[in-house]
């Protein structure tokens, strides 16, 4: 989906492939394709930096694409997140992300700047190029979540946003205070649809194409004002910029700037059909001595089984939908930073 590769080392190679499997889904199960508008001139820097990813926080799968971004720079691997509490809690992906460094946080400010400035602190001394992932809204994007934000917006006499939630400044700048001089960048990273499509993880799954539209710029970290003030002012008006842009590209179907678009790279398919030979094979012999066993208790509880996993999957997809998710700036207070 996106561009070039970059070196990852034997620690990244560890629990990268997990990812690549959700990464092949994307790209080569459902055959999604994405279009990439950047800088010539910066795009010989992906993949070869450290950088503070800041994505939009609008789709189901937006955070799907965001791994696929990494991906294709070879840093999916070391890539990390800021991630809610609650998704540590979720079976087999939370666990998985847990033992994998991701940085959680309560999104509660006294209880999250210790343990998330602690958390970054370790990233200085990463072994590999690492990208650090941001979603500043803090949450989806829903109606009801845009409306109390605007209202927040209006209240603190700040420009109000028509694409996107006020971003949630204080972890922004905890993330730019710690990685200063480890990070080279950040990556502004704005992320679209065409034909208006929400994406869903079931549709995609079903096999059903999407075609995203996302559009990076890199912005030098020594350029971003060190005082917390200033920095969330800086904050803002990038969110005034990214609204920008997607009304560029609700107006055009397009984003401003010199579209790249390379190729795939073969890497997660071949994982993913690593991985579907040495699993699907030996259960569907196992599938096959049983039913020809004509036990019909073993056959029963086999169909169970299988039920309870299909059961299980679709619970876990479910968490990534956007009417199932959480209730953080649904509350109609103004929230702090």
């Amino acid at each position: 989906m996106f561009g070039a590769s970059g070196p990852q080392g034997d620690q990244g190679k560890h629990h990268v492939l997990w990812f690549e499997e959700m990464v092949a889904a994307l790209e080569w199960w459902s055959g999604t394709e994405c279009t990439l508008y950047t800088d010539p001139k910066t795009y010989p820097l992906y993949g070869n930096e450290n950088a503070i990813v800041v994505l939009n926080h609008n789709f189901e799968i937006d955070f799907l694409c965001g791994w696929t971004f990494c991906e294709r720079f070879g840093v999916l691997g070391s890539s990390k997140v800021l991630a809610k509490k609650e998704l540590a809690y979720v079976p087999v992906i939370g666990w998985m992300w847990y033992f994998l460094e991701i940085v959680f946080c309560k999104r509660k400010w006294e209880e999250d700047r210790t343990t998330v400035a602690e958390s970054l602190q370790n990233l200085r001394d990463y072994p590999e190029n690492f990208w650090f992932l941001l979603y500043c809204e803090g949450t989806r994007f829903t109606p009801k979540k845009h409306q109390i934000s605007m209202q927040v917006a209006e209240s603190k006499g700040l420009p109000k946003l028509k694409y996107h939630l006020l971003p949630r400044t204080k972890g922004f700048w905890i993330t730019v205070q710690n990685l200063r001089g480890s990070a080279a960048a950040v990556y502004d990273a704005t992320l679209n649809f065409r034909n208006n499509e929400m994406p869903t993880l079931l549709g995609l799954l079903n096999g059903k194409k999407y075609h995203a539209d996302l559009y990076v710029r890199r912005i030098p970290l020594d350029s971003i004002p060190e005082e917390e003030a200033e920095c969330a002012a800086w904050l803002h008006k990038l969110y005034q910029e990214k609204d920008s842009f997607q009304e560029f590209y609700m107006q055009t179907g397009r984003y401003p700037g010199p579209i790249l678009s390379p190729p795939r790279r073969p890497w997660s398919l071949i994982n993913w059909l690593f991985w579907s030979c040495l699993i699907l094979y030996p259960l569907s012999l196992l599938l096959a001595q049983l039913i020809s066993s004509g036990s019909f208790l073993i056959i029963v509880a086999s169909l169970a089984l299988c039920t309870a996993a299909s059961v299980g999957v679709r619970w876990m997809i479910g968490q990534t939908e956007i009417n199932r998710g959480s209730s953080y700036g649904n509350k109609d207070v103004p929230p702090s930073n």
